[in-house]
Parts: C-alpha cells; structure tokens; sequence
C-alpha cells in the first residue's frame, strides 16, 4: 500500500506556520513518521493531524501579484488595481491573453480537487478512529464538511459549473464519469455541506482555537453562494446556453429566470445574520468611534468582533512589503486606479465623480459634492486624515477613502510624506523594475502601527468572511426580490453609519437602489476579492473591465504642487470579451485527460 507522510508540521493551524526538513532529517525518521493511510486512522493524534492538513490547502489570497498555488489574480485582474509588477498573471487578464495553457499559473482547479481528496479520505475514514469521543468527532467532521464546501466554492466561482467530488475516487473508478454539473446542482452539494457542517460546528471558539470554523462560517458561506446563485450571470442565463452537458444537452446554467432564488438569498441572509449575533460577531467599532479607525481596525486587527472566519498567515508581509513606498526599499507594486479614488464618495455623502467625457477620463464633477479637482489645501484634518499641502481632489472624501487609499503628501506610518512624484523619493525617478504606477499606494491591510519595516511583522490573518459583507448581501437580495423597503435601507445605512456618512436619501427606485448597493460593495469591499467576481455575477464586466484604467502622470512632477503630476493619464487598456470572460478557462490539460465529456467553457 502507497505510504503517506504526515505533514505534522501544519498542526499549528492557529499560528499558520510550516517547516521544512533537511534530507538527513528525511533519512533519520523514526518508524511512525511514514505510515499507511490505513494506519493513520488507527490514532486520534494522527487523524487530527490529517485534518490539520486539510488547512494548508487555504489560499492565501492577500498575494494579488504572484503566480502560483493559491495566489490571487482578482484584484489586479479588476478595474480596483494596477499590479506594477509586469510577470503578474492579473496583467494577461486585464489584455485578454490568458487562456487554456498558460491559466495552470494560477491553479485554482488543480489545488481543489487535490485538497477534496484530502478531506474525503478523512470523512471516510472518521468513523473508525479509535478512542475519540463522539463529540470530537462529530466536530472535526464538521469542519471537514465545511472545507469542502469552501473548496467546491472557489473553484465554482472561477468556473462556473465544476464537477462535485464529495467521495474518495479510487484509481479504478471510471474517471471519464467525473463531469461538470448544472451550476445549480453544484450550489445545492455546497449549501447541503454548510447545513451539514452547521449542525456539528460550535457556535464560538475559544480564542486558542482561531482559525477553525464556527457554525457562523458554515452560515456565511451558504449565503453567500446562494447570493451567486440568484445573480444575473447564472440565472437565467441565456448567453451562456451553449455550455451544455455531454449527455443530457441540457445548459449547465439556468436558462429560465427564477425569482425565488432571491427569496432564498433574502432568507440565507438573515440566518447568517442572525447566527452571527449568537456569536457576538457584529459590525466592528473603534474604542475612539473614529469612523476611519472603525474600518482599518476590520483589516488589521486580527480576529476583531467582526471577523467569522479567516486564515492564520503567521508572520506574513508580503502584502505591507508590496504596499509600502520605494523609499522604504519596498516595490510599491499595489496601485489602486483613478477610477477607484474617483469613486469615494466625500464626507456629505455625494460622489464627487459622475463620469467621464469622451476621452474616458476627464472627470464630470457633481457640482453638489464640494469636490475640487485642483488646487491645494491650507489646514490639515483634525483627526488626521490628511496633512495641509495635499492635493484639493484628496481633502474631505469619507473616512474609508483614507483607511484605503495613500496619495501623494500623505502621512505614512506616523512620520513619512509620501513622495510619488516622478522626483519624489517614492517616484518613478528612484525606482527600478518597480515602482508606483499609478500615484496611488494601497493602505488598507496594511498594518500603520509597524514602523521599522514589513519584514519584521507581527501575525497577520486574511479575512475570508466578515460581517459587513453579509449586510450588503443582504440589502442586495431583498431589493432584487422586494424592492428598497425599509430593511433594504437599514442594512446598507448600517454600513454607512460605521463609515461616518449620511443614509441614503429616500424614496430611491430598485434601479435606483441597486446602483447604490453595487457602489457600497465597490467601496466596502474593495481589495477583498469581491469585485473580480461581483462585476462578473451582475453581468456588467463588459462595462466596467473592457475599458482603460487611468493613474496620474508619474513621468512628472518635481513637487507636491507641481500639478504636472496630477494630469490623469491612461494606465493601461483592457479587455472584456463576453461570455468568454466571466469564467476561468479549464486547463487544456485537465480537458485533455476526459475529452470527450470535460465541457470546456465557451470561447476557451
């Protein structure tokens, strides 16, 4: 029988750590440290070692700009960023070069399915562990249950319809038998994985146990796919018709509307609202009620009041290194477009920013706002939000645009002006291969408090489910499915209220209320790896992808008030081809081993 090594090293799944040996270390194993998948189901240690294991296959998704097992092209791959860092899979997105070949550089199917079988093999096999309790065991079968749900929901959200592997393939199966299912048979294993998972998982953790999964995980997760699955892009999807399964010809996306799929949304919702509030897990607020402290705090705290679920990262800076200034030796790779500082809204609520003319980027300002797009201020914030010096266009946006965004003449770090003029210490002028972009530097994730420099950093989580989502999910679905009712309102102004701006005027049309809701979530949301697929979902990527993003003229600029360097400049052009966008291509390997049952999706 095949032998199997215990990685015992990712047991710490609080800390998210892991260790290497040495080939000697190899050689000098004691009897135990390779054992029978038969074997390792004889011991309660080493079962739960093998769940442990289940967690290394998390992605950590705060890696925008690298290639690689569980990387994440999303936010670079939307109109929220511009990765300076040109080997960047986010950048054969953005021009529509990736494709069947070249996408197993982000392998998110391969990782999948490699991680199903992991949890699989020990679902089978729980049962017969010796001399562990049933409490135990039922609570590790929970988790369990719940990463296989989580594992089907990544995969489903870059490919659509996947196949559902909820059993241990054995090497005699008939492979060519594992085919894509409908997209709504694939929402129903994952939401009957949740329930399961919900009613064995506890309802809190103690604080040595983060990193687990608690019944609210299993909640948030269940609504969320069910929110996909009420959206445009997979209800009643007649552009995607001709993805069909081989057998029955059947569209493996709902041709027919259902409306009743947003009443189910409305409902998963509220349940995992309601779930949320059995945990004490609400809407984070600063000590200070400082409205841009209640949002940073979400980001960098790890483990605050509002976190459901997220990954241990250990002593993870990867993000903070590619965040900071070239000044600081860092790469300054994270480049939040024009187009994304153009939607903060200013403190009063109005956006600043109604479109573009002809050009694509001068801006149409809302005369309303009090926006200036020229010119400088005298006085600084009173809480510190911005310095006197800086650019008009930056002065009295809402507290999340400066928990979000850093621009030139910002403070950094308690005592750095940041210099992203071409002259600048941050600027082009002083960089190499990387450099800012854009004019602009991503701040949150970034923790303010570490000083020294990125490398040494304190433990760090990427937040997989947090309660402010779960707000909008729910404003979303009942305005689908209700229209703006009062509950509609309270949700998305309960997202405002913490972010220190007004409520929503009143009396808005769901066309009305709709666009507001896909605002909040742009602004909300923004660097969570929600917009990538949000924009796809709504069905407006063509719109809102196949266009040039813009950044600021960073080849000028000898000062913070040289205004050659605020000229709005094209970034970079992209491309959106409808249907052949919304999905991620299958790798043309994957399709090769069941050519002829393994669906490719359209225009791949």
């Amino acid at each position: 029988m095949r032998k199997i090594y215990r990685l015992f090293a990712i047991a710490a799944v609080v800390v998210g750590t892991y260790a290497c040996e040495s080939l000697e270390d190899y050689l000098e194993k004691t009897p135990d440290d390779d054992m029978t998948k038969d074997e390792v189901f004889t011991n309660p240690e080493w079962a739960r070692q093998w769940l442990w294991n289940c967690y290394s296959w998390l992605p950590s998704e705060a890696n925008f700009a690298d290639d690689g097992a569980w990387r994440s092209p999303f936010t670079g791959g939307c109109d929220e960023m511009e990765i300076a860092f040109g080997a960047s899979y986010a950048h054969l997105i953005n021009a529509g070069s990736w494709n069947a070949t070249n996408i197993t550089r982000v392998p998110v199917w391969a990782e999948t399915y490699c991680s199903l079988r992991t949890i699989n093999t020990f679902l089978a096999n729980i049962s017969r562990v010796p001399n562990m309790g049933k409490a135990e065991m039922d609570e590790l079968s929970g988790e369990a249950y719940f990463l296989r749900a989580f594992m089907h929901f990544l995969s489903l959200r870059c490919y659509g319809p996947i196949p559902i592997i909820d059993y241990v393939v054995a090497t005699d199966d008939d492979w060519g038998a594992i085919v894509r299912k409908p997209f709504d048979e694939c929402v129903e294993a994952i939401v009957k994985d949740c329930e399961d998972a919900y009613d064995l998982l506890p309802t809190t953790r103690a604080t040595t146990e983060y990193g687990r999964p608690i019944k609210s995980a299993a909640y948030a997760l269940r609504a969320r796919v069910l929110l996909y699955a009420a959206s445009p892009l997979y209800n009643g999807n007649t552009e995607l018709a001709r993805l069909k399964d081989p057998d029955t010809g059947k569209s493996l996306i709902s041709q027919t509307y259902d409306k009743e799929k947003w009443k189910r949304a409305v409902d998963a919702q509220m349940d995992a609202l309601e779930e949320f509030a059995k945990a004490n897990l609400k809407l984070h607020y600063s000590a200070t009620q400082d409205p841009m402290k209640n949002y940073e705090e979400v980001f960098i705290e790890n483990w605050n009041d509002e976190i459901i679920w997220a990954k241990n990262m250990g002593d993870y800076w990867h993000h903070m290194w590619c965040s900071d200034p070239i000044s600081y030796g860092c790469p300054s790779i994270f480049n939040p477009t024009q187009e994304l500082v153009d939607a903060y809204q200013m403190a009063n609520g109005e956006s600043p920013i109604l479109g573009y003319e002809a050009d694509g980027k001068t801006p149409i300002i809302n005369s309303a706002a009090g926006y200036m797009e020229n010119g400088y201020t005298s006085s600084a914030n009173a809480n510190g939000y911005w310095p006197s010096g800086v650019r008009n266009m930056y002065v009295n946006r809402e507290p999340r645009f400066y928990a979000s965004i850093n621009f030139a003449g910002q403070t950094w770090k308690h005592s750095h002006t940041l210099e992203l003029w071409y002259n600048g210490i941050d600027g082009k002028k002083y960089g190499s291969s990387d450099y800012c972009k854009t004019g602009y530097l991503m701040r949150k994730h970034n923790n303010i408090n570490i000083t020294s420099t990125p490398f040494v950093a304190t433990r760090t989580t990427w937040n997989y489910f947090r309660v402010g989502e779960f707000y909008l999910n729910l404003a979303e679905a009942i305005n689908e499915y209700y229209g703006p009712t009062e509950e509609c309102y309270e949700a998305v102004n309960a997202i405002r209220e913490r972010a220190g701006l007004p409520e929503l005027p009143k009396n808005l049309t769901q066309d009305e209320m709709r666009e507001r809701i896909r605002h909040e979530r742009r602004i909300e949301l923004a660097f969570e790896n929600h917009r990538f697929f949000d924009v796809r979902r709504w069905k407006i990527a063509p719109q809102t992808e196949g266009k040039a993003v813009h950044c600021l003229n960073i080849m000028e600029g000898s000062s913070i008030s040289d205004d050659a360097f605020y000229e709005r400049v094209m970034c970079e052009e992209r491309v959106f081809e409808a249907p052949t966008h919304y999905f991620f291509p299958i790798a043309q390997s994957e399709v090769d081993k069941n050519p002829d049952r393994m669906v490719q999706n359209l225009g791949w």
